[in-house]
């Protein structure tokens, strides 16, 4: 018993060893759960800069920050270039379903601005409860403690991570302060390498678009360089619709040459008024325009807008000094981010060397028609001196030739070379008088270019002559229909009649303008297939005049006669 007794404590000082015991524990756990999450914190900082591209990192940024302080719920607010709202939201916590039924994402408003106007750590322990706050709006999910840290980039606050209700029900700690602010610098270092990494790759996409451009412009004609400069923009990231328009010099107005988008059927050809679109602001100085997301804008055709308004964009003239080529506008949803900075000057850039590549492309096309027009010249110079001269004497001998002989089938074999020999003289000259006096608004070039399109199965061309001032009558409407029933024709003798020698011949006569195809085709025969020509008939007849057709065994006249525009009302009065 005395042994035992020599043993044991006496009362005080053993509750002063269970005490230290206690204390020494404690102290140990507090080590442990210091150590625990000072290992969380690398954890969530290599999560953070092991990624590189911008939009990822920002995600793993929030959810990081989240996953260290046990929050229900974070959300990381990027702060708009004007200091004064949030331009980009991302968020953990809650789904796309309740994030669609809260509506638009904040704008950095009430709690949510105030660190951004003054970028101080701030915690809290109901949101509710602070004068700052402006309330949540419907289907919000509750929300009591709060704590805010901003986000700073080479000194510079970039954004705000809130986060909001820790789990275990328990307010922020300045401990949990601290640990999101030492992760919010490393952000910092993440949010900096990315955007540069960012505006490298946003800018070599756009000069590798812009080079692929200006070796398409100058490869193709021009009147598809509107569709080409449109199609290349719309292939770039972030783009949701991109206009190109020009001004119409006469009215002032703009009118859309190319689009590229949802509602770009729509857009194309369309004509505006300068002042009722963004792209109107352009033509006072030629400069760029920046567009920012808003909710009271008013509509333009060119942006897209949905119920909160319309989404961001850029207005950039396509211009080089010489003159001012157009103006391309490149729209987003209004769900999308702001256009950045890189995103501004590269394709502010791009839409300038689109101008240029343009001015060159015309340039060059200017070049290869002067070239085309002298060797035309010199053809149509060939032709009249030297071609037409000795087809003449030709002429002129076998005349002679016919004259010396006696009536008889040769004489009048003769006689018909002669006539055979006035025709391609005639021919030769109407090809001269197209080849120096290229017109491609004249009626007789497009005609004389139907015939060599639709001729090159036929083992003799279709003759052709014109007779009268057709190039400065027919015109408008009227030349249209000319070039179409002629196009009709030819084509009837060339399909159906299986003609070996056509000749076409478009007159002004007494007021009325005459086509006039022959062939030696074998007829139209009992054929069903008269669509087309009574397209020809109503034409003829919707124009006061008529049409007919003569055909046989030996080939088939057909003779589209209308009265001229200025004539019509002297036609109607003369008498049967």
């Amino acid at each position: 018993m005395a042994a035992d007794d020599s043993l044991a404590f006496p009362d005080g000082p053993r509750l002063e060893l269970d005490e230290a015991l206690t204390a020494l524990l404690a102290q140990a756990e507090k080590v442990r759960g210091t150590q625990g999450r000072l290992r969380a914190l690398l954890v969530a900082t290599q999560s953070v800069v092991e990624e590189i591209d911008l939009s990822t990192v920002l995600r793993r940024i929030v959810e990081a920050a989240t996953t260290l302080v046990d929050a229900e719920y974070g959300a990381l607010g990027v702060i708009a270039p004007e200091r004064d709202a949030l331009e980009e939201f991302i968020f953990v916590g809650l789904d796309e379903h309740q994030a669609a039924k809260i509506g638009h994402l904040p704008f950095g408003h009430g709690l949510l601005g105030a660190l951004i106007a003054d970028p101080r750590p701030i915690r809290l322990t109901d949101v509710a409860n602070d004068e700052r706050s402006a309330g949540f709006p419907a289907h919000h999910p509750s929300m009591s403690s709060f704590l805010g840290v901003p986000i700073r980039v080479r000194g510079e606050v970039f954004g705000n991570l809130y986060l909001t209700n820790r789990r275990d029900g328990a307010d922020f700690t300045d401990e949990d302060e601290q640990l999101v602010a030492a992760l919010a610098t490393t952000a910092g270092f993440a949010i900096d390498n990315a955007r540069l990494l960012d505006l490298a790759r946003t800018r070599e996409r756009w000069m590798t678009a812009a080079a692929e451009l200006s070796a398409a412009l100058l490869a193709s004609p021009t009147d598809t360089a509107f569709d080409l400069i449109a199609s290349r923009i719309f292939e770039l990231p972030g783009v949701d619709k991109v206009t190109v328009l020009l001004t119409d010099e006469d009215s002032g107005r703009l009118r859309i040459v190319a689009a590229r988008g949802d509602d770009e059927a729509q857009l194309r050809g369309l004509v505006v008024d300068a002042e009722d679109v963004c792209a109107g602001t352009v033509l006072e100085d030629a400069e760029a325009r920046i567009i920012s997301h808003r909710a009271d804008a008013e509509p333009d055709v060119l942006l897209i807008a949905d119920e909160t308004g319309i989404g961001p964009a850029l207005v950039a003239p396509m211009r080089t000094h010489a003159r001012l080529w157009g103006i391309v506008c490149i729209a987003r949803e209004p769900s999308g981010r702001r256009l950045t900075q890189s995103e501004i000057a590269s394709a502010a850039d791009f839409v300038s060397r689109a101008g240029i590549a343009l001015e060159l492309a015309v340039a060059r096309e200017e070049s290869q028609r002067a070239m085309l027009a002298d060797d035309r010249s010199r053809i149509a110079r060939d032709l009249h001196d030297h071609v037409i001269q000795q087809l003449f004497g030709t002429g002129l001998s076998l005349q002679a030739v016919a004259a010396s002989l006696p009536p008889g089938p040769e004489a009048q074999r003769i006689s018909e070379s002669v006539e055979q020999l006035d025709d391609a003289i005639a021919q030769i000259r109407t090809v001269v008088f197209a080849l120096s006096r290229r017109d491609e608004t004249a009626i007789r070039h497009r005609i004389i270019d139907v015939v060599a399109e639709m001729s090159g199965s036929m083992r003799h061309p279709a003759a052709i002559r014109f007779s009268g001032p057709v190039d400065h009558l027919v015109v408008g409407d009227l030349f249209d229909d000319v070039v179409g029933v002629t196009r009709e024709l030819l084509s009837n003798a060339i399909r159906h009649a299986h003609a070996a020698r056509i000749s076409i011949e478009v007159a002004v006569d007494q007021g009325d303008v005459v086509v006039t195809v022959d062939d030696d085709g074998v007829g139209i025969g009992d054929t069903h297939r008269r669509s087309g020509l009574d397209n020809l008939t109503h034409k003829a007849q919707r124009r006061g005049g008529t049409f007919t057709l003569e055909s046989s065994g030996e080939g088939t006249r057909a003779i589209w006669r209308v009265p001229l525009p200025s004539t019509t009302t002297a036609r109607k009065d003369r008498p049967e």
